[in-house]
């Protein structure tokens, strides 16, 4: 055992502090090596993949990948072929690309939707003929999120309600909207506003689906996101802290992330302790569902709350996000130890 572990980055980006790294990828990197182990931060560019191999499988026994796979240069292929091999070669991958796709994809909810966790009415578009044939209909249902697979921090995700309310109270359900609907269309990125037409929105959405791991995923909208979003934060399989995100108040506004104005509080797994023996709960279906239990590193849960039959709080999934979690506003909280004390357990457990 080499006592080494790789983390993967890409060049440039938003997310890059001023020494070119995410600002929590030298925490992680120092903590692993106040553990006596050896860390060193790489960059992928394509045209370096075949001296990433060769470099990574002979000096290193595992890989940490942090990085937003929409925005990987020459698109994620090449990126998730190099971080498959080195699964193949024997390394630790965390996470591998098998990870990501089955619990961070986006129609991870669609898998999840004959359980608790997800409403039985949503669906996924992975080509532009079905998306053009269906959504007219699911529109007549009421408002819609449309979640691209893509993104990050909220961008490609829309809420999708009808400008008429006269016309959104009296629209038979099930009715295929004519194309020239007009639609108030609010992206959470920012939480802006458009008003746009059926047939020209569905046409600026075909740019989600088509390309690598493409699609879209129409959920229904849950109006008590206005209440705020609960995610729950994991370190393998420990849950570190709860974070509730309220968005900004007022209009439309939907959208949870910091850049739209939201705010976030950041309490222990007990304060929501509900919550928190639900998801462990459902950990052995969503394992079964989503095609087994390898556990990302560093993953989410996103819950938004519900009123159940009963009256009661129910709690519906939003997403699960693994590829790239960041948490440069908790480092306070010493994740990084914790990540680096899951991810050498994991080597030895696997290579020791």
């Amino acid at each position: 055992m080499k006592k080494n572990i790789v983390i993967f980055e890409i060049e440039g980006g938003s997310d890059k502090y001023i020494d070119g790294h995410r600002r929590d990828t030298m925490p992680i990197a120092r903590a692993i090596q106040d553990a006596g182990w050896g860390a060193e931060v790489l960059y992928y560019r394509p045209e370096w993949t075949e001296d990433l191999f060769e470099y990574v499988s002979a000096n290193a026994d595992a890989y940490i990948s942090r990085v937003n796979p929409g925005g990987i240069p020459g698109g994620e292929k090449g990126y998730f072929d190099l971080l498959t091999r080195l699964s193949e070669a024997g390394l630790v991958g965390m996470s591998t690309p098998e990870e990501m796709m089955a619990y961070g994809a986006k129609d991870a909810l669609v898998k999840l939707k004959d359980t608790d966790l997800v409403p039985t009415d949503t669906a996924a578009y992975y080509d532009v003929a079905s998306f053009h044939d269906t959504f007219p209909t699911s529109v007549s249902y009421g408002e819609r999120v449309l979640k691209q697979n893509r993104g990050s921090t909220g961008e490609g995700i829309w809420r999708v309600q009808l400008a008429d309310k006269e016309l959104a109270a009296s629209v038979e359900p099930g009715t295929a909207l004519p194309l020239d609907t007009k639609l108030k269309c609010t992206e959470a990125v920012d939480n802006h506003t458009e008003i746009r037409e059926l047939g020209e929105f569905m046409d600026f959405c075909d740019q989600y689906i088509i390309g690598d791991n493409g699609m879209l995923v129409d959920m229904r909208f849950m109006p008590r996101i206005v209440e705020g979003e609960i995610r729950i934060l994991l370190v393998g399989p420990t849950p570190v802290f709860v974070v509730h995100k309220k968005p900004a108040a007022g209009g439309d506004n939907f959208s949870a992330t910091l850049f739209s104005g939201a705010k976030y509080s950041y309490d222990k797994p007990e304060d929501w302790q509900e919550l928190v023996d639900i998801f462990a709960d459902a950990r052995p279906v969503i394992a079964e569902k989503l095609g087994g239990d390898d556990i990302p590193l560093i993953w989410t849960a996103d819950f938004m709350l519900d009123d159940g039959p009963d009256g009661k709080d129910t709690y519906v999934l939003g997403e699960i996000n693994c590829s790239c979690v960041g948490f440069t506003s908790e480092l306070d909280m010493g994740i990084q130890e914790q990540v680096a004390k899951e991810a050498i357990s994991r080597v030895e457990a696997r290579v020791g």
